[in-house]
């Protein structure tokens, strides 16, 4: 049997553990995935480390071994749903959950806790891990690395091809043939619809768009967020909740935040990550004349319209149209990423992070 591979991750909104089993022959196939949520005190004390910036030592180090532990699991029974044996998996990619990214600080860092010791041993399975820090030591953005995943599974020798992925972040990569490749973080995507529609009583996340649906953009309120400095950097760059939460926005909004309706504050975030994505796509990808989109933010069909509305030129679908769901996209490019380390093969480019040069990623933890 050709051997497969098994990846892992929790994004930024820190829902649960994507997981999904990747074939490589004669392609890249998705063979199954699934969701496991966090169990809802190791859900709050994450997102309790991550809102603070700060956690004890004892905190920090407990909470490494329960999230690799709940990483097992998801691993586990991934392969029970499947009916795969872990005989069967050569590797799994873990790339664990981010609680802080440092790009931009004087020294550089990334820091994704969830022991893969504690992965191998409880699945006995050899685990990747640790993908960021290698490319960030070469002087990298450490992100984002999927992009040669996207390059591997959805390039076409025909056109330019822009992927965008909306998770708690949105970040794009551009496929042009002849082209080398690029990649680099638009903004926010689902981390302030999230944290709005939560601080407001919306719920964890804005179902549909329901919310912003029922709003109007306040242009004033998007003027201010859009004099962001991030969005006009140019690439490489990489970003994440440490700037875009709910402090920033209200920094931004100040009072104005305050004199508007809930729905009206998140009809204006939507817009927000529609306007920073097309300006980016703009500004780096012009040419491309399909967006094809990724991660959870393609359950909400207000941001689409807004994307599609912000991009009249543009094609604008998703990754369910080649095959690829749409949910599973970063667990089985981080699957793939698993497979090029034990190959010996790099698996960042640094066309997209600005690294020194090809590296091979992660270190690796061997199975029972």
């Amino acid at each position: 049997m050709t051997a497969l591979y098994l990846g892992l991750i929790s994004g930024t909104s820190m829902d649960g553990i994507d997981a999904a089993l990747l074939g490589l022959e004669p392609r890249p196939t998705l063979l199954a995935a699934r969701l496991t949520r966090y169990p809802a005190t190791l859900r709050a004390r994450l997102e309790a480390v991550v809102r603070s910036g700060a956690a004890t030592l004892d905190e920090l180090g407990e909470l490494h071994v329960a999230v690799g532990s709940a990483f097992a699991t998801a691993a586990l029974d991934l392969l029970a749903q499947a009916g795969v044996a872990r005989e069967a998996v050569a590797a799994i990619g873990s790339h664990g959950q981010t609680v802080r990214h440092g790009a931009g600080r004087p020294t550089p860092f990334t820091l994704q806790i969830g022991d893969p010791s504690t992965i191998a041993e409880r699945t006995g399975i050899t685990t990747v891990a640790d993908f960021r820090s290698r490319d960030m030591a070469a002087g990298g953005q450490g992100a984002p690395l999927l992009p040669a995943f996207h390059a591997a599974v959805l390039a076409s020798p025909a056109e330019c091809r822009a992927i965008l992925n909306l998770g708690g972040i949105a970040n794009l990569t551009r496929l042009c043939p002849g082209e080398d490749v690029l990649g680099f973080d638009t903004g926010p995507a689902n981390c302030l619809l999230d944290a709005w529609c939560g601080a407001t009583g919306g719920g964890e996340h804005d179902a549909g768009g329901a919310l912003a649906g029922r709003g109007q953009v306040d242009g004033e309120l998007l003027a201010a967020l859009l004099a962001e400095p991030y969005f006009a950097l140019p690439a490489p760059k990489s970003t994440g909740r440490e700037l875009f939460d709910l402090g920033w926005l209200r920094a931004k909004g100040g009072g104005r935040l305050a004199r508007l309706g809930a729905a009206d504050v998140q009809a204006t975030l939507a817009e927000l990550t529609a306007r920073t994505v097309a300006a980016a796509f703009g500004r780096e990808i012009g040419q491309a004349g399909r967006l094809i989109c990724c991660g959870g933010g393609v359950h909400n069909p207000d941001l689409l319209r807004r994307l599609a509305a912000n991009l009249p030129e543009t094609v604008v679908e998703t990754t369910a149209a080649y095959g690829l769901d749409p949910d599973y996209v970063e667990a089985a490019g981080f699957a793939w990423l698993a497979a090029q380390t034990l190959a010996g093969r790099p698996g960042n480019l640094p066309s997209v992070t600005g690294a020194a040069g090809s590296r091979r990623l992660g270190g690796i933890f061997p199975g029972r």
